[in-house]
């Protein structure tokens, strides 16, 4: 006799859910304020030398002039971006999105070598976030003297300071706005505008818009862009693996952790050479701690590496409790010289041999460039019309669009069917960096057209002009049309 079938049901019982535990971000929680600590040190002069170079960069860049010009202008009136030598029209997005493909090989490159090197050094958010908290030293103190003045009464000194830091902060803002627009109006005729208040109210608006992300975003957001907005964060770990330098604190030299007195023997205590100081947490712009590991809010600033060197000075340890270091390297003890033999695998590879193929694209696309492009439009309003004496007439419009910084003269030429001639002024004289537009007709004699009739026949426009003494050439196709 077969036993009756019976269901296994597995057990489901409720987990009390730590609160402290729950890392889901919510809008409505009160985010706890940092207060990163300064911090010298190699890591931190590096990361000040980067803030001078890209600042240099974007600060100074508009006010560079090139041909009598603006240097760097994306002139969206004029469909026409002037970089340097460079003039791009709408017509070439194509190197704009070479450009984009470059940045994120680039991106993968170094986050595979380092980890997030673009987080630490060079990010917008890290750069004027780094600016901001000095700034606000100059004004409030150090971490502690901060503190301190935020618990305190609003009284007059608070007042002053508060202010004095607004004001600088907003001053930075707008200037940081100001020259964002400058960039897509021309900056000197920009000044002149701002000493009149003649901003256009599209200018007002980015000025003010601009200026008001950089002072929110680097004075009050901070490490909530790199922690809950920023997607980098989240696929960096698609990106690195046991072999990418990271920072990395040595536990198996570290723990256990304890205080002691600077000339105790930290073995005969039973400790490792972390002091339990704190200071890495303190100075971390993220209120991260790295003993606990390699998390997703480190932006490898490196200002742990830092302050935890100058401790293990102090106590007479050797440096590198916090170091740039691999996974593989901690588990298996490698050499620094063992660990960047490894950092060269695969992966780096595949990602340096993209860059460069896609660099070499990038220099002989702009190297062969024409100094010019040719649109052709057919007259929609009229495909083919036959005159009076037979002949079969079709109406184009040519555009030219002059990537040069002279003055050009092009000559239009057809071919493809036997007769057909232009029965228009081929000739066009386009200005520096402009559009020229020519209405060509094109003919074809009654005799000619017989053959063709109710076919729409492939033909081919050449467009050519002198380059340097000699003659450079375009050719775009069309259609003749010839109706029944």
């Amino acid at each position: 006799m077969k036993k009756p079938f019976t269901k296994k049901i597995i057990p489901i019982q409720p987990v009390p859910v730590d609160a402290a535990a729950d890392s889901v971000f919510s809008l409505s929680d009160e985010q706890a304020k940092i207060y990163p600590r300064s911090v010298g040190g190699f890591f931190a002069r590096l990361r000040w030398v980067m803030v001078w170079v890209t600042q240099l960069v974007f600060y100074g860049t508009p006010w560079l002039q090139w041909n009598e010009r603006q240097a760097v202008l994306f002139d969206l009136a004029g469909s026409r971006f002037f970089i340097f030598g460079v003039v791009l029209h709408p017509q070439d997005l194509i190197y704009l999105a070479v450009l984009l493909v470059l940045a994120a090989l680039t991106l993968f490159f170094f986050t595979a070598v380092a980890g997030r090197l673009w987080c630490g050094y060079a990010c917008p958010q890290t750069v004027y976030t780094e600016i901001f908290l000095w700034l606000e030293r100059i004004m409030e103190g150090d971490r502690l003297a901060r503190m301190r003045l935020d618990a305190g009464p609003w009284r007059a000194e608070k007042i002053l300071r508060k202010g004095a830091k607004q004001a600088l902060w907003i001053s930075l803002g707008l200037f940081t706005g100001f020259t964002f627009v400058g960039y897509f109006t021309p900056i000197q005729d920009l000044v002149q505008q701002l000493l009149t208040l003649s901003f256009s109210p599209w200018e007002w608006f980015w000025v003010l818009f601009y200026g008001l992300a950089t002072y929110g975003n680097a004075g009050y957001l901070r490490e909530q862009i790199c922690i809950q907005m920023c997607p980098y964060a989240r696929i960096q770990s698609a990106l690195t693996d046991m072999d990418s330098m990271v920072i990395a604190y040595d536990s198996e030299r570290g723990e256990a952790r304890g205080s002691r007195a600077r000339a105790a023997d930290p073995k005969a205590l039973g400790l490792g050479d972390c002091i339990d100081c704190t200071l890495c947490v303190q100075v971390c712009p993220t209120g991260i701690d790295i003993r606990n590991g390699l998390q997703n809010e480190c932006i490898a600033c490196a200002a742990c590496i830092d302050v935890c060197d100058e401790v293990m000075v102090k106590m007479n340890y050797p440096t590198g409790l916090i170091r740039y270091s691999s996974g593989k390297g901690m588990a298996d003890k490698l050499t620094p010289k063992q660990m960047v033999k490894r950092v060269w695998r695969p992966r780096v590879w595949v990602y340096g041999v993209l860059f460069l193929g896609v660099v070499a694209i990038f220099a002989g696309g702009l190297s062969t460039r024409k100094g010019f492009a040719v649109d052709i439009i057919k007259d929609r309003g009229t495909l083919a019309r036959e005159l009076g004496n037979g002949d079969i007439e079709n109406i184009y419009s040519l555009k030219i669009m002059n990537a040069s910084e002279a003055t050009q003269t092009y000559t239009a030429s057809v071919q493809g069917l036997p007769g057909l001639t232009l029965a228009t002024n081929p000739v066009l004289s386009v200005p520096a960096t402009g559009i020229g537009a020519l209405t060509i007709r094109l003919t074809l004699p009654f005799e000619a057209a017989q053959t063709y009739r109710g076919k729409a026949s492939p033909i081919s426009f050449r467009v050519e002009t002198l380059k340097q003494g000699k003659a450079v050439a375009v050719e775009e196709k069309s259609t003749f049309v010839i109706p029944r």
